[in-house]
């Protein structure tokens, strides 16, 4: 039995699975990240995913094509940024009591526009979602084929977003600015750039990327939306960022970290049967990657402009 326990690791099938589950959380965290980075914390990251989940899968069930899906769930994700950098960068309202809103005016949204277009559905009308996409050549070696190159264009989409993001974290100077909003605004007004256009762009940008997070759900994922599908995931990714240290490439790796402890405990629970309660198993990934972040957030330096709101010629 404890051998098969640890035969799961060398499955291709759990590999697969716990790419496929670390997508949405991707999307997420490099979201949580950008946002964090510039110094604004968005706690309406559930809500947002929640609202891109529905919009992306509605605009497919009512004509759009998919990649049409994941730019509207991206637009409305942005329109929510912008009502969130409306209230924390310009009018200075606390982060938290307006992150919170967020998800529960997203939610809301979500749970109106559903009922409105479909208000008899008893049963989530299905999509046709995104197919699988073999890498020629790649997708023919064993174990590696099965586990990397079978995925669905939007997961591709995910971990090219690591790269990016990362590039352009790093290397360009609008990455420069989004991390010296949140480390020095002081400094980075005295170059005569706007610090608050800065951080809205951010959470604007960051924002987008959730709704998109939320859209992988129902459009790669699933082929259906119903209410509570994100399940916490947003609130995950909150946690990913800290883990993360607040950096791209060590997103992807807690992303992965949390959806392999997941994929994990769905094929324990079907070894395990009754011997173990299954609800220890639900609880294994989210208690297993609380351990690893507490770990990791002993040496981890926040942003020092994070929850701080900026307002120009105020030194702090």
């Amino acid at each position: 039995m404890i051998l098969e326990f640890f035969e799961i690791f060398f499955t291709a099938g759990f590999w697969a699975a716990t790419i496929r589950i670390a997508c949405p959380l991707i999307f997420a965290t490099l979201g949580e990240v950008i946002c964090e980075r510039s110094g604004v914390l968005n706690l309406g990251i559930e809500g947002i995913m929640s609202l891109g989940a529905m919009v992306g899968w509605m605009s497919v069930y009512l004509g759009a094509d998919l990649y049409s899906g994941i730019l509207i769930a991206a637009l409305t994700g942005a329109l929510f940024g912008l009502l969130h950098a409306i209230f924390t960068v310009y009018l200075g309202a606390s982060q938290h009591v307006t992150g919170i809103g967020i998800t529960m005016f997203a939610s809301s949204v979500g749970f109106f526009s559903f009922k409105l277009i479909l208000p008899s559905s008893t049963t989530p009308p299905k999509i046709i979602p995104f197919e699988k996409l073999e890498i020629p050549f790649l997708s023919e070696i064993p174990f590696l084929g099965e586990a990397l190159f079978q995925h669905t264009p939007f997961t591709y989409l995910a971990f090219l977003s690591v790269i990016i993001i990362f590039w352009l974290l790093n290397s360009t100077p609008f990455g420069l600015s989004i991390k010296m909003a949140g480390e020095n605004p002081m400094a980075l007004e005295a170059q005569g750039i706007d610090v608050l256009l800065v951080r809205t762009v951010s959470v604007i940008l960051g924002s987008s990327l959730m709704a998109i997070g939320g859209a992988y759900l129902t459009m790669s994922a699933f082929d259906a939306f119903y209410f509570g599908m994100i399940n916490g995931r947003g609130w995950i990714a909150i946690a990913l960022v800290i883990f993360a240290a607040w950096k791209p490439e060590r997103a992807l790796l807690g992303a992965l970290l949390f959806a392999g402890l997941d994929a994990y405990q769905v094929r324990a629970q079907q070894l395990a049967g009754a011997f173990i309660p299954y609800q220890f198993f639900l609880m294994l990934p989210f208690f297993l990657s609380i351990v690893a972040m507490i770990i990791a957030s002993k040496r981890t330096r926040y942003p020092k402009a994070l929850l701080i709101p900026f307002r120009r010629g105020e030194r702090h």
